[in-house]
């Protein structure tokens, strides 16, 4: 595994969803550390717990606005963000009709073909620099 588990607390969440969850969401999560990885901004992942789901926070620097994966109501997997931003309303715009979007907390994906990371990607950096783009806007 590229990306270890931050505990095994995380890990048992993983493991729980159903397999095909699974996958899913843990190709959500190594996104999310590629994403992290390459853009400097936004420093140190931590990767915890929050309301039961993997969470993705940028404690180091306070870029980003927490980004959590977990199991969607209908089914599936799914990428959350704090329904306060506009994190996920700018993706659905820049990619519409092309994803699953429950309102605007989340983008849901069915199967392992729903995830485009080549557009996710947009997504991912949007969370983990929100603080810090939304800070550079106000100043301008």
């Amino acid at each position: 595994m590229k990306y270890p588990f931050a505990s095994d607390k995380v890990a048992g969440v993983f493991a729980a969803f159903p397999k095909t969850e699974r996958q899913m969401a843990l190709a959500l999560r190594d996104l999310i550390f590629e994403v992290a990885e390459t853009t400097p901004e936004v420093g140190q992942l931590e990767e915890t717990l929050k309301w039961g789901q993997p969470s993705y926070l940028t404690p180091e620097t306070k870029s980003g606005s927490t980004l959590r994966i977990g199991l969607a109501k209908g089914g599936g997997a799914a990428i959350f963000a704090h329904c306060g931003t506009d994190i996920i309303s700018t993706y659905a715009a820049s990619f519409a009709d092309m994803d699953q979007i429950e309102g605007n907390r989340a983008v849901v994906f069915h199967s392992a073909d729903d995830i485009v990371p080549a557009r996710l990607r947009l997504l991912v950096h949007h969370g983990l620099t929100y603080h810090t783009r939304k800070a550079t806007s106000a100043s301008v």
